[in-house]
């Protein structure tokens, strides 16, 4: 097992777990990401990994899918299985199956080798800051926020951040996914372009480097339409973006 601690950085609190069985690229992100501020744990392998985040703070992961001989979707089960903290996947592999599986794993983000390192660090930034922002769709500027609501048989509570299906069973969602939804629950039967639902998403903190909405729509549907290939909850409205059909009840 191989794991090295970087010294805390004065100017960041978050710590990162580098997740790749060549050594080489763990040194070049921890330097990278130590140089920008941020705290930084190396794991080699799936031991490591699961050990670093019972010991260390970790706030998120960088997750190579080629781990020798490994499998790091099986890993990244694991992870997401026990821990909420977001997941970057690496790969260097750009098939688009490969995405979209560690994307419906719950990844909360995506990049293909070869990357720069500072492309790296600008997916950290990112993904800590939509991990950490307040969802803007449970704050109303005029009252206090409609934290429940009804819609085609299911109910999404905001205070528990939990979704109950038509038969009342619990619905595995991220938190991504759960903002996403309350985006739309927000604003129902309204047509809402990209970068409207990343603004209500993320407000202006997004970057060009944010998986696209399209992908994180693709997974949500999966969750909450009855037949996702035939969507009826949320129309794409095309040139334009996304359209939540259905009636809300808010309480």
């Amino acid at each position: 097992m191989y794991m090295s601690r970087v010294k805390a950085s004065k100017m960041s609190e978050e710590t990162v777990l580098i997740v790749d069985d060549d050594a080489n690229v763990r040194a070049l992100l921890r330097k990278t990401l130590e140089s920008d501020g941020f705290r930084a744990c190396e794991a080699g392998n799936r031991t490591a990994t699961l050990s670093a985040l019972e010991d260390e703070p970790v706030s998120l992961v960088t997750l190579d899918l080629n781990l020798g001989g490994e499998n790091g979707f099986d890993l990244a089960r694991e992870i997401r299985r026990d821990h909420t903290v977001p997941i970057i996947m690496v790969t260097g592999r750009g098939d688009v199956i490969d995405r979209v599986v560690g994307l419906e794993l719950g990844a909360d983000d995506y990049i293909v080798k070869p990357f720069h390192p500072r492309e790296m660090v600008a997916r950290v930034r990112t993904v800590l800051r939509r991990a950490q922002a307040p969802s803007p769709a449970m704050v109303r500027e005029d009252g206090p926020p409609k934290q429940c609501y009804e819609f085609d048989g299911m109910r999404a509570d905001g205070a528990k951040l939990e979704l109950l299906d038509r038969a009342g069973a619990p619905v595995e969602l991220t938190a991504g996914d759960f903002r996403l939804l309350e985006v739309f629950l927000s604003a129902p039967q309204r047509v809402l372009s990209r970068d409207a639902i990343l603004d209500r998403m993320h407000g202006r903190m997004w970057s060009p480097y944010d998986r696209t909405i399209d992908n994180q729509v693709a997974r949500l549907r999966k969750k909450i339409e009855e037949d996702p290939a035939n969507p009826k909850l949320i129309k794409t409205v095309r040139g334009i973006g996304y359209s939540f059909a259905a009636g809300v009840r808010r309480f």
